[in-house]
């Protein structure tokens, strides 16, 4: 039987063994450290299919670059001299006497002000050239470079839309059962939405808006600038044009279905599913949350 004081002392020797052991990694570690060489390891891309890291969104990481620092004034100079060769052309808006800007601005505000997301359609046919003219509109908008990073894929076809449905539909079942946290499933219990979306299938067409973080110019890869904000103002304009024509959507992201999708339709590895968007009439029984936009001093400071 070991004794009191014999188990004292075999403790206050291991608690100063363990001090100088500690003290010996602590020095080792800082001699080390300044041994060290003075080099970065570079952080590895953000995923490009997420678009969740960083700043990735501005451009595609995987486009190789020939120039480096130490060449800026060169190509600085050289885009000077490509800059002069384009040419600009004279631009006019018509100016509107101040009451008349006031009745237009309110008008615009009352008819944009009806816009609701919708989740119930009737299956009467959108008329193809009408959806042209909307995207048409989308496609004013600006975007990083004039690159124009986006793609509207309109599908009428009933088979694929069903196929499209049922991609959706198991990732959906996923994210609301797995995924979505508390909060999320809270805030959306107000819209009542689940995981089953009939309208990919029961409105006339749907359209899908795909991102492209680069384009092919020459057989070579470019980046396209900003490509999420400029699909997200292009999908902004284009709601807008729907809801003049008397035509309804709502606005989905679907998490996950990107790539599956892409395949399903052939479309190009490139590009990157952003918005999927079902367009028609709104049913007979259509319903909508009752909801209230916030007013002006709630979403507007004037400095």
């Amino acid at each position: 039987v070991v004794s009191t004081q014999s188990t004292g002392v075999y403790i206050k020797y291991l608690i100063l063994f363990s001090a100088a052991y500690l003290v010996k990694c602590v020095f080792e570690y800082l001699y080390n450290r300044s041994a060290a060489p003075t080099t970065t390891t570079p952080s590895p891309p953000a995923d490009k299919e997420t678009d969740n890291k960083g700043d990735s969104h501005l451009f595609d990481d995987s486009v190789k670059r020939d120039v480096d620092d130490s060449q800026g004034n060169y190509f600085y100079d050289k885009y000077l001299s490509e800059a002069e060769k384009n040419v600009h052309i004279p631009f006019s808006l018509p100016r509107f006497e101040a009451e008349e800007m006031k009745t237009r601005a309110r008008e615009f505000y009352e008819q944009v002000n009806k816009r609701r997301s919708c989740r119930f359609f009737s299956p009467d046919p959108v008329p193809r050239d009408v959806l042209e003219q909307c995207i048409l509109a989308a496609g004013t908008s600006p975007s990083g470079a004039h690159t124009e990073p986006w793609q509207f894929v309109v599908v009428y076809n009933k088979e694929d839309r069903l196929a499209i449905r049922e991609i959706v539909e198991d990732e959906e079942k996923v994210n609301y059962e797995r995924r979505m946290g508390k909060n999320w499933l809270q805030d959306l219990a107000k819209i009542k939405t689940t995981f089953v979306k009939e309208y990919i299938s029961e409105a006339d067409c749907i359209i899908l808006v795909f991102k492209e973080p680069f384009h092919y110019e020459d057989g070579r890869k470019h980046n396209n600038w900003y490509y999420e904000a400029s699909v997200s103002i292009a999908v902004g304009i284009l709601l807008c044009a729907l809801n003049n024509v008397g035509l309804v959507t709502v606005t989905s992201t679907p998490m996950n279905c990107g790539p599956a999708i892409r395949r399903l339709l052939g479309r190009p590895e490139h590009e990157k599913l952003a918005f999927l968007l079902p367009v028609g009439y709104p049913s007979p029984s259509a319903t909508v949350p009752d909801l209230h936009r916030k007013p002006i001093d709630e979403i507007c400071t004037f400095i």
